[in-house]
């Protein structure tokens, strides 16, 4: 049972359980359904149970990536749990009092043609194997755009309907241009998909993407990081995850029969791509792995949840965060830093960029080349041309001092009134 409530894009009660909210929310650029509900351990075990769960600690609750067949796995998990059905009212935040304006007067719900549309498009989406947060977030972009010209057939849209629902959506909603090139991505499937419609996808073009370098921790961080993580369990993330250089999904899908100690090398399965890779596994991980696995004793996966499967990507981000305070790192610390610090420092210790592309598999050596641009190794080696030319002492000192550039050691200036 759903209940039909006027409410923003931001922010929408979708459905209501015993105990449980479900709302429409986006966190970290994604479109995901947060859960929310009054304390109970039972319940908070069991929704920890379905698969694709995960703890926000910045919004303080559960939540899982958006689409509408996740969404119904969920309630009828919630169901099979005995959580009936109940209404309750709205729950309005600052979220919603700012796009609810906007959002009521441009959103509304979708025709049956619409819906038809929609559920086509992701099983369009899920036949060619994309994966289910990419299935979740293109259908979710597309959703969001039905709704936006509501009044039109869906075969009138064009690439004209497209650039006028992006000009809203990055003011109203200040989607990123990471966002911003995921959402053309949805609309080029979406053209494709549905031919009928008017958008032409040559003609959909992405935003550049930002140029920014990456954060990345000294060796000496990364030591101290270890030294205040005092949780065995927590210890070998940090440093499976740094010494391998994996992302913090790839790290939640290691599996035990994944490593190889007698090649050092770890097997990365289905990684981003679907692409299989090897990474090395630095020995000095060897005791600390041996006494994680007397102490756990995990049956499938390296990292398992206490109550079994895998482990929680939001757990790790949430205890990272805390140690780096330990550990008096300034920095904005996520697992994907320390993906970037590994590369980073085999740069700096000389190891090729063909072999650090494939470490980390990398599909194209453009995105392997970043690491150049933070890494220390041949900045060290170039001298500033001021300081070139204060060493050479181009202006001669009758004094025989050396020129510097400091106040308290010029040379007197003849000409000084």
């Amino acid at each position: 049972m759903y209940i039909r409530l006027p409410s923003p894009l931001k922010l929408l009660i979708v459905s209501v359980l015993k105990n449980v909210e479900l709302f429409r929310i986006t966190h970290r650029n994604k479109q995901c359904i947060a859960i929310k509900f009054r304390y109970n351990y039972a319940l908070k075990e069991y929704i920890k149970r379905f698969n694709g769960t995960n703890w926000s600690t910045s919004k303080g609750f559960f939540y899982f990536y958006y689409s509408e067949t996740k969404k119904q796995e969920f309630t009828n998990h919630l169901k099979e749990g005995g959580y009936a059905v109940q209404e309750k009212n709205t729950i309005k935040t600052t979220s919603e009092v700012i796009k609810e304006k906007n959002a009521k007067q441009l959103l509304t719900e979708l025709t049956k043609e619409k819906v038809d549309v929609l559920k086509r498009y992701i099983k369009y989406l899920e036949g060619k194997r994309l994966s289910s947060s990419t299935v979740s977030v293109y259908s979710n972009f597309i959703h969001e755009f039905l709704r936006f010209h509501s009044s039109r057939p869906t075969k009138e849209l064009s690439e004209n309907d497209v650039r006028i629902y992006l000009e809203w959506a990055v003011k109203e909603l200040k989607y990123a241009v990471s966002t911003h090139r995921q959402i053309i991505s949805a609309f080029k499937h979406f053209a494709y998909f549905y031919p009928m419609c008017a958008i032409n996808p040559e003609k959909l073009q992405r935003p550049r993407r930002d140029k920014k370098l990456p954060v990345v921790l000294s060796m000496e961080e990364v030591l101290r990081l270890l030294q205040v993580t005092k949780n065995l369990k927590h210890k070998v993330i940090i440093a499976i995850l740094y010494s391998c250089g994996l992302r913090v999904g790839e790290l939640i899908d290691v599996e035990l029969n994944s490593f190889d100690f007698s090649r050092k090398q770890l097997h990365i399965k289905l990684a981003k791509g679907r692409k299989d890779r090897y990474t090395t596994i630095a020995e000095s991980t060897y005791p600390l792995l041996r006494q994680y696995y007397q102490a756990y004793r995990p049956k499938k996966y390296l990292i398992e949840n206490p109550k079994g499967g895998k482990y929680s990507s939001a757990s790790i981000r949430s205890f990272l965060k805390q140690n780096c305070k330990l550990a008096r790192i300034k920095k904005h610390v996520t697992p994907h830093t320390l993906r970037h610090s590994y590369a980073t420092h085999l740069h700096e210790n000389g190891v090729g960029l063909r072999y650090i592309q494939a470490l980390l598999g990398h599909s194209k050596p453009e995105t392997t080349m970043i690491y150049t641009h933070v890494s220390t190794r041949d900045a060290h080696d170039i001298k500033s041309p001021l300081d070139v030319a204060l060493e050479q002492n181009l202006i001669p000192d009758n004094n025989n001092k050396k020129l510097t550039i400091s106040p308290l050691f010029l040379p007197d200036n003849p000409n000084k009134s």
